[in-house]
């Protein structure tokens, strides 16, 4: 099978593994893994894919690679990544694979230095070669570029990014301290925005897009920093395995003693927003010594220091500290933000306690005093405030007009630990906002020309629980997702298609109603969490309902007892939903829902931290004290949406990036662990599939990802042309330009306005193009020469076409005189035949009278009687023959009057037969009689030739009027199976969208199961029964409800097509073989014939799909104007079967031209045009030959050779519909036997190679 070539198929660990095909089933292939030899696997045809022929080699573009498929993007991946390469280009796409480790002069100076102003592929795959990319796509098309860094959490992405700012910094700077500035704010941003997660140690809890700033002159002039949705509830609750944000421990680990004082800073221990997660320090083995053993949790003294290459929480601290005075931040601004991060983790140490009176309020505990306090201290609010602001809240009575009464209404425990962390969560936000709001007054500009936007936000989430954060960041993923599908698929094909490339459709999955399921306007998930936010009492119960009743039947969204994971389906339909995102589905567990939507504290609080004393906290609040009076006014109905102000900031942003050139980095994770040098095959598949890489293989298949608009590159190259060159058209000048340099033809396409480049082509055109001078001018001798010699081309081209026209013109002249000749002609020997025959026989009777004189003449009596009859009988002649010549007579006439002149010669002969002398008269009148004779076997024989000629024109008539007899039936059968075929159309239609759908979902399925896999654990083991599967996925009901709406006629022949009396679905391509070389049940015979050919066309079918990107066509089994046919007009699949046994095995032989396409351009005048031969027994091919000039025969019979023959049934090659191509049995018979075809069938028999067929039954038959 396949030659014995490799494969690769799907392994659940590794992704792929190799294999050798070795055998064919009726959707599978069965595999032998080669590295455990005997043993087989089945896998779907849809997953198996050609191998490399060296897969250990590697190329820095996937879309260099002989196959481009997801198996040998998964290995090429994975040789890179042991080999240190992390970096590898799909097409404009960079892959990035996070090596949890350092790898050696990969970003230092020098790196940096060697890929300024280099285009895209010239160096080796580098995140500084895409920012470069972005620099000057920004520069010569004057367009702002964005660069979006996408990826899991713990896949690199905020690490890529801070390369790409550095890069362009420090590469495009003005040599200002700005670049600098822009380069030290991300720490700052790193300190206060990430965290420590299970699967990331410095994971991005926000998302923020920033923007380099360029001038006129394409030089930095600043900066922007926008963020999105920062978790908040990390700020009071953390994981078990991990932290708060780094700025608390590198607070608690790097403060000095007199910092430690101020703020009453301890271990983190002991603050209730630290010591519910992991309390160990980020250190290296010197630093860990640095820090004092009173500052080191328990935990961190017993199991020690995390370690990291890229964190140190002391070190981190001394160098945010440095960062904040290179952006311009003074001691006293460092230290309001240290009181407040300080005062926020002591009002997480805040308890309450019942009161024990009737009122059922709380009061703070006296344990707690100390602490209030201090963060009052901190916050510069008033204690007693605090205190009342914490156990109590305010209302506004809508009783006695505006000025409502104020209540004061106490809070029970629950409630004022909620209003306690709402604060922190607020105070700590607006804390954030402040310090990107104060980094982004460090870099500011007056003007900017245009900007590079680099997008780094939280890659799709999915845990055990998943919340509110979690779901708002998969939403934005998904809106990232759907602009990734829009740009690099939706429009590239369209461009395309605009273009006139003619390149090939990709499918990929549409999310837009993943997105609709989130955002839709009142029905959509955001909408109904804001409509229970302003409902007087709000539950997170309702709100789920609410949920699932609206999208009652959506695919996208479905109950937790569902999912895959056992953890998930102990929840109940009123505390979670899941949804099928693209990436996966994902359970959220809808617990705090409502409270996380609302940003918004109670009156008392915010009134509190609005008038405090310290400057700095009012100034963070002062935003929100101007709407104050109009909420009071609005009451519970008004409050802040946190997931609508997210929406609105990220439909913001994606308006952005469309308005913007696009770069992508796809960041991906090598394993679970973060460890180095571990690659999990199936982990990283996954992520590529997610990311769209398996699709964007598909399009540069035969995709051109370079393209330039033809007066663009006319601009960019016509200051080194000469002047005679730069007058030309800009199509003209870029068509003589690639012709001069001698560019391959393949590696560029023409479009309407721009031309277009493979993968990489581009870079190679621009390198030679700024090559010296030298190089250059002999360049511009080639384009002078070429534009001569396509000038010159053209002048040749219009005389020969004139020419031609002439020629044609004279011959078309002589040929309708020719016609004309001849049709008189034939008309007139139509017209004058029976006279001239006539003619011919009065002739030749007129010269046996000369015998006759000679009889008469040697007669002794009667001789003046005798000469008087001969001459009356020669008289008779001449006047037959004068009537025969002046009047028209008929063939009956003519016979009539001939046949009277023969009885009178008869007669005359027997007279003087009787007169003459004995022996000598005897045997003259013997020799008479002989030549007489002779005439009348000759008459005779002219006659029943005359007969034959009627008889055959008689048929010819009947079988003309039979054929038009048999046209007019013809052409109603059409029309009735016009009907038919309208309904039955109409019905498979609707089936294949049908099956299109269920293929989505089973799609759907299955990247759902991956992704439970990855988070199974021990406590939330994979349910394993397939048949708990989602109802919704089975797409039994449609078909059945489907048949339901059929006409009759539509279901009679469906019903007629289904039915089989034999299921050889599980029958191997080896017994199927077997079987039809053996077996005599005529009706199994005709399945396995059937079912042996559709494995057939499927298998070609896959292969025609994972061909070689530079395939020649040498494995055509069949001249391409038969597959054509068969693609645009396929048969119905019972055809065969039936065909076979109305057919009776009838023998049918052809004939057509095959010209293969490797031969094509060699001889483009088709001067060495080849023959197809085929002889087909029955509907299926049993011997085939091809003949080609200077090539031997290639001659291929049943049994042998079926996978190099044509594997389609004779009605749907379509050759009996072919004029001419039908020959006769004995013209393939002799060409057969030219090519040796007799000794080839012969040796096949006796190998038992070939199928029993009619021309192996023939050949036995004759050896015997």
């Amino acid at each position: 099978m396949e030659d014995g070539k490799p494969v690769w198929a799907p392994h659940p660990t590794d992704g792929f593994q190799l294999g050798m095909i070795v055998d064919i089933g009726a959707d599978t292939l069965t595999i032998e893994p080669l590295n455990q030899k005997g043993k087989t696997l089945l896998a779907p045809m849809s997953q198996v894919f050609p191998a490399e022929d060296d897969v250990s080699k590697h190329v820095d573009d996937n879309c260099s690679l002989m196959y481009l498929n997801e198996g040998t993007l998964l290995n090429n991946v994975r040789v890179r990544y042991y080999k240190d390469h992390i970096y590898t280009y799909v097409a404009n796409i960079l892959i990035a694979v996070n090596p949890y480790c350092e790898v050696p002069k990969l970003y230092g100076p020098d790196a940096i230095k060697s890929y300024q102003g280099k285009s895209l592929g010239t160096l080796p795959p580098h995140v500084y070669a895409i920012a470069d990319k972005a620099y000057r796509d920004m520069k010569v098309l004057k367009m702002s570029q964005s660069i979006i860094v996408s990826g899991e959490s713990g896949a690199g992405k905020t690490e890529n990014t801070k390369f790409v700012l550095r890069y362009l910094t420090t590469t495009y700077g003005s040599g200002q301290d700005i670049d600098e500035r822009i380069v030290e704010a991300n720490p700052l941003l790193e300190a206060f925005g990430n965290a420590k997660t299970v699967r990331n140690n410095n994971s991005s809890r926000f998302g923020k897009f920033v923007e380099i700033h360029f001038n006129d002159k394409n030089a930095v002039v600043g900066g922007f920093v926008s963020h999105y949705l920062l978790e908040k509830s990390r700020i009071c609750m953390q994981s078990n395995d991990e932290r708060n944000y780094h700025i608390f421990y590198r607070l608690c680990a790097g403060a000095s003693e007199d910092l430690k004082k101020t703020l009453h800073l301890d271990s983190p221990d002991n603050f209730r927003y630290l010591n519910r997660g992991c309390t160990r320090y980020f250190a290296s083995k010197d630093s860990d010594k640095q820090i004092l053993q009173s500052r080191k949790s328990a935990e961190h003294v017993k199991m020690g220091a995390l370690k990291d290459p890229l964190l140190d929480d002391q070190g981190d601290f001394n160098r945010m500290c440095v960062a904040m005075k290179k952006i311009g931040l003074n001691d006293t601004e460092k230290l309001d933000l240290f009181r407040v991060v300080a005062g926020v983790l002591h009002l997480g140490n805040i308890d309450f306690e019942e009161t024990g009176s009737s009122s059922g309020g709380c009061i703070i505990k006296n344990q707690s005093d100390q602490t209030l306090k201090y963060c009052a201290e901190l916050l510069g609010l008033d204690q007693d405030d605090l205190r009342v602001s914490l156990t109590t809240r305010v209302m506004l009575t809508t009783a006695g007009g505006a000025k409502g009464t104020v209540i004061k209404v106490p809070l029970k425990v629950e409630q004022a630990n909620n209003a306690r962390d709402a604060l922190a969560k607020v105070v700590y936000s607006r804390l954030f906002d402040h310090v990107v709001k104060r980094v982004n007054q460090c870099f500011p500009f007056q003007a900017s020309s245009n900007f590079i936007g680099v997008l780094d936000i939280a890659g799709f989430e999915y845990f055990e629980h998943n919340s509110f954060e979690q779901f708002c960041i998969n939403y934005c993923n998904e809106k990232l997702q759907q602009f990734f599908n829009e740009r690099i698929l939706k429009e590239e094909q369209e461009l395309y298609q605009r273009e006139g490339l003619g390149v090939n459709e990709v499918h990929y999955v549409d999310n837009q109603d993943c997105i609709d399921l989130v955002e839709a306007k009142l029905v959509g998930i955001l909408d109904i969490l804001d409509e229970e936010n302003r409902l007087p009492q709000t539950s997170d119960q309702h709100f789920t309902s609410a949920v699932h009743t609206k999208h009652k039947d959506h695919f996208r969204l479905t109950v937790p007892r569902k999912s895959k994971l056992a953890i998930h389906r102990n929840l109940r339909d009123d505390e979670g939903f899941m949804i099928r995102h693209f990436a996966g589905a994902v359970c959220y567990e809808t617990t705090r829902f409502v409270e996380k939507n609302n940003d918004a504290l109670h009156m008392s609080l915010e009134s509190l931290v609005c008038e405090s004393k310290d400057k700095f906290v009012r100034e963070l609040f002062e935003n929100s004290s101007t709407s104050k009076d109009s909420k009071q006014k609005a009451g519970k109905l008004s409050f802040i949406s946190v997931g609508n102000k997210f929406k609105t900031q990220l439909n913001l942003l994606l308006e952005k990036l469309r308005s913007t050139g696009s770069s992508f980095i796809r960041c991906v994770k090598p394993n679970l662990k973060m460890v180095s040098h571990q690659f999990e095959g199936a982990l990283i598949l996954s992520q590529l599939q997610c990311s769209g890489m398996v699709s964007v293989l598909d399009l540069m298949q035969g995709g051109f990802p370079s393209r330039a608009p033809f007066h663009e590159l006319y601009n960019m190259y016509k200051a080194y042309m000469p002047e005679k060159l730069t007058r030309l058209n800009p199509r003209l000048f870029c068509k003589a330009l690639f012709k001069a340099l001698g560019l391959n033809d393949n590696d560029f396409k023409f479009g309407l306005t721009k031309v277009f480049f493979r993968p990489g082509k581009f870079a190679e055109f621009d390198q030679i193009m700024r090559s010296d001078p030298d190089h250059l001018a002999e360049l511009l001798k080639k384009v002078n020469k070429w534009l001569l010699c396509s000038l010159w081309k053209k002048v040749q081209w219009c005389c020969l076409s004139v020419i031609k026209l002439r020629n044609k013109i004279r011959y078309r002249a002589s040929a309708c005189i020719k016609i004309q000749k001849t049709v008189r002609m034939w008309l007139s020997k139509k017209k004058h035949q029976p006279r001239i025959e006539g003619l011919v026989k009065v002739q030749k009777l007129k010269k046996h009278m000369e015998r006759f004189n000679e009889v008469v003449n040697g007669l002794k009596e009667g001789k003046q009687e005798m000469g008087k009859q001969v001459g009356e009988l020669a008289a008779a002649v001449d006047a037959l023959s004068a009537k025969i010549k002046g009047t028209v007579m008929t063939r009956k006439e003519i016979d009539s009057e001939y046949q009277g002149l023969v009885k009178r010669s008869e007669q005359l002969l027997a007279s003087m037969q009787k007169k003459k002398r004995e022996e000598e008269e005897t045997e003259r009148l013997k020799h008479i009689e002989k030549e007489m004779e002779k005439e009348r076997r000759r008459r005779e024989e002219e006659e029943q030739r005359r007969k034959q000629e009627e008889e055959n024109r008689r048929l010819k008539a009947e079988m003309e009027v039979k054929r038009k007899q048999e046209e007019e039936d013809r052409k109603k059968r059409k029309e009735e199976e016009k009907v038919i075929q309208a309904e039955l159309d109409a019905q498979f239609a609707l089936e294949r969208e049908e099956q299109v759908q269920h293929s989505a979902i089973l799609e759907q399925e299955r990247r759902d199961r991956e992704l439970a896999m990855r988070i199974a654990q021990s406590e939330a083991e994979l349910i394993s029964e397939e048949g708990q599967g989602d109802a919704g996925l089975r797409s039994d009901d449609f078909f059945s409800s489907s048949a339901r709406v059929m006409g009759p006629q539509v279901q009679a022949t469906k019903v007629a097509a289904g039915v089989k009396k034999y299921d050889l679905s599980k029958w191997k391509y080896a017994e199927l073989r077997d079987v039809i070389n053996t077996s005599c049940d005529i009706d199994l015979l005709a399945a396995c014939r059937e079912e042996f050919h559709r494995r057939l066309k499927v298998y070609h079918s896959w292969k025609s799909k994972n061909k070689k990107r530079n395939d020649d066509g040498s494995d055509m089994r069949a001249p391409k104007s038969i597959t054509d046919y068969a693609e645009q007009n396929p048969a119905p699949p019972t055809t065969a079967q039936h065909q076979e046994v109305a057919m009776n095995r009838q023998q049918r032989y052809f004939r057509i031209p095959f010209i293969r396409p490797a031969d094509q351009y060699k001889d483009p005048q088709n001067k060495k045009k080849g023959w197809w031969y085929a002889h087909f027994d029955g509907p299926w091919i049993a011997r085939q030959m091809e003949l080609h000039p200077d090539k031997q025969p290639i001659v291929l019979v049943a049994g042998k050779d079926d996978m190099e023959m044509c594997e389609l049934s004779l009605e749907e090659t379509g050759l009996t519909r072919k004029r001419g191509a039908e020959i006769l049995p004995r013209q393939f018979e002799e060409i057969w036997e030219r090519c040796d075809g007799i000794q080839y069938l012969k040796k096949a028999i006796e190998n038992k190679q070939a199928r029993p067929t009619y021309a192996t039954a023939m050949l036995q038959s004759l050896l015997k």
